[in-house]
Protein backbone atom coordinates (compact mmCIF):
# COMPACT_ATOMS: atom_id res chain seq x y z
CA UNK A 1 0.00 0.00 0.00
CA UNK A 2 1.03 2.96 -0.91
CA UNK A 3 2.28 6.22 1.94
CA UNK A 4 -0.26 8.91 2.15
CA UNK A 5 1.27 12.13 2.12
CA UNK A 6 -1.61 14.61 2.94
CA UNK A 7 -1.08 18.24 1.94
CA UNK A 8 -2.95 20.87 3.77
CA UNK A 9 -5.04 22.90 1.65
CA UNK A 10 -5.20 26.69 2.79
CA UNK A 11 -8.37 28.42 2.07
CA UNK A 12 -7.58 31.89 2.67
CA UNK A 13 -4.81 31.19 0.39
CA UNK A 14 -7.19 30.11 -2.01
CA UNK A 15 -9.73 32.87 -1.31
CA UNK A 16 -6.38 35.84 -1.50
CA UNK A 17 -6.07 34.61 -5.33
CA UNK A 18 -9.78 34.82 -6.32
CA UNK A 19 -11.34 37.58 -7.94
CA UNK A 20 -14.41 39.17 -6.93
CA UNK A 21 -17.24 39.31 -8.94
CA UNK A 22 -19.43 42.18 -8.43
CA UNK A 23 -22.19 41.00 -10.24
CA UNK A 24 -23.09 37.70 -10.67
CA UNK A 25 -26.40 36.75 -12.78
CA UNK A 26 -28.10 33.59 -13.51
CA UNK A 27 -27.28 33.97 -16.88
CA UNK A 28 -23.66 34.89 -16.31
CA UNK A 29 -21.91 31.74 -15.95
CA UNK A 30 -19.55 32.26 -18.34
CA UNK A 31 -15.75 33.25 -18.92
CA UNK A 32 -16.02 36.28 -16.67
CA UNK A 33 -16.98 34.56 -13.59
CA UNK A 34 -14.33 31.94 -13.82
CA UNK A 35 -11.33 33.56 -11.82
CA UNK A 36 -14.43 34.19 -8.76
CA UNK A 37 -14.20 30.36 -8.55
CA UNK A 38 -11.85 27.51 -7.54
CA UNK A 39 -11.43 24.38 -7.27
CA UNK A 40 -8.89 23.26 -4.16
CA UNK A 41 -9.77 19.27 -4.34
CA UNK A 42 -11.27 15.95 -5.60
CA UNK A 43 -13.41 14.57 -3.11
CA UNK A 44 -15.94 11.52 -3.78
CA UNK A 45 -18.04 12.21 -6.49
CA UNK A 46 -17.46 16.05 -6.77
CA UNK A 47 -14.58 18.34 -5.54
CA UNK A 48 -14.09 21.19 -3.01
CA UNK A 49 -14.25 25.11 -4.34
CA UNK A 50 -14.33 28.25 -3.38
CA UNK A 51 -16.36 31.22 -4.72
CA UNK A 52 -16.26 35.24 -3.96
CA UNK A 53 -19.24 36.98 -5.31
CA UNK A 54 -22.36 39.50 -5.36
CA UNK A 55 -25.08 38.91 -7.23
CA UNK A 56 -27.74 36.34 -7.90
CA UNK A 57 -27.11 32.83 -8.98
CA UNK A 58 -28.43 30.78 -11.14
CA UNK A 59 -30.87 27.48 -10.51
CA UNK A 60 -28.79 24.56 -9.48
CA UNK A 61 -29.16 20.66 -7.90
CA UNK A 62 -27.03 17.65 -7.62
CA UNK A 63 -28.46 14.53 -8.72
CA UNK A 64 -25.55 12.30 -7.12
CA UNK A 65 -25.67 13.40 -2.98
CA UNK A 66 -26.12 16.41 -0.76
CA UNK A 67 -23.78 19.47 -1.24
CA UNK A 68 -22.15 21.34 1.86
CA UNK A 69 -22.34 25.21 1.88
CA UNK A 70 -20.42 27.22 3.91
CA UNK A 71 -20.02 31.14 4.28
CA UNK A 72 -16.76 31.79 5.21
CA UNK A 73 -16.56 35.97 5.35
CA UNK A 74 -20.23 38.02 4.28
CA UNK A 75 -23.46 36.51 4.29
CA UNK A 76 -26.09 35.23 0.91
CA UNK A 77 -29.52 34.23 0.97
CA UNK A 78 -29.68 30.38 -0.04
CA UNK A 79 -33.54 29.73 -1.31
CA UNK A 80 -34.67 25.83 -1.29
CA UNK A 81 -37.45 25.44 -4.10
CA UNK A 82 -39.98 23.13 -2.58
CA UNK A 83 -42.76 22.86 -5.51
CA UNK A 84 -43.53 26.00 -5.59
CA UNK A 85 -42.28 27.68 -2.83
CA UNK A 86 -38.68 29.52 -2.28
CA UNK A 87 -37.72 28.59 1.29
CA UNK A 88 -34.90 31.02 1.65
CA UNK A 89 -32.46 30.67 4.85
CA UNK A 90 -29.64 33.04 5.42
CA UNK A 91 -25.68 32.07 6.01
CA UNK A 92 -23.39 34.07 7.98
CA UNK A 93 -19.72 33.79 8.20
CA UNK A 94 -18.79 30.59 10.02
CA UNK A 95 -22.40 28.81 9.39
CA UNK A 96 -23.52 26.27 6.60
CA UNK A 97 -25.79 24.08 5.23
CA UNK A 98 -26.09 21.00 3.61
CA UNK A 99 -28.17 21.05 0.78
CA UNK A 100 -30.27 17.60 0.19
CA UNK A 101 -29.36 15.65 -3.36
CA UNK A 102 -31.55 16.87 -6.06
CA UNK A 103 -32.92 20.03 -4.49
CA UNK A 104 -32.83 22.71 -6.44
CA UNK A 105 -31.18 26.18 -4.97
CA UNK A 106 -30.02 29.18 -5.58
CA UNK A 107 -28.40 32.63 -4.15
CA UNK A 108 -29.20 36.24 -3.48
CA UNK A 109 -26.22 37.64 -2.70
CA UNK A 110 -26.60 41.58 -2.35
CA UNK A 111 -22.97 42.22 -0.61
CA UNK A 112 -20.32 40.00 -1.34
CA UNK A 113 -19.85 36.71 -0.36
CA UNK A 114 -16.88 34.05 0.23
CA UNK A 115 -18.15 30.55 -0.21
CA UNK A 116 -16.60 27.03 0.60
CA UNK A 117 -18.58 24.41 -0.82
CA UNK A 118 -18.62 20.42 -1.24
CA UNK A 119 -20.21 19.88 -4.28
CA UNK A 120 -21.23 16.35 -5.98
CA UNK A 121 -21.03 15.98 -9.10
CA UNK A 122 -22.53 16.42 -11.81
CA UNK A 123 -24.55 19.91 -11.08
CA UNK A 124 -27.36 20.87 -13.38
CA UNK A 125 -27.82 24.66 -13.84
CA UNK A 126 -31.21 26.63 -15.51
CA UNK A 127 -31.32 29.98 -15.21
CA UNK A 128 -35.10 29.85 -15.43
CA UNK A 129 -36.47 28.64 -12.43
CA UNK A 130 -37.81 24.70 -12.52
CA UNK A 131 -40.76 23.64 -12.66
Amino acid sequence: MPELQPIPISIDEAMEQLTFLPDRTPAGAGEDSADAFKRLSGYRDGAIFVGHWAGRSEWERHTVGDEIVMVVDGSTTIFFLDGETENPATLRAGEFVVVPQGTWHRFETPEEVKVLSVTPQPTDHTADRPS
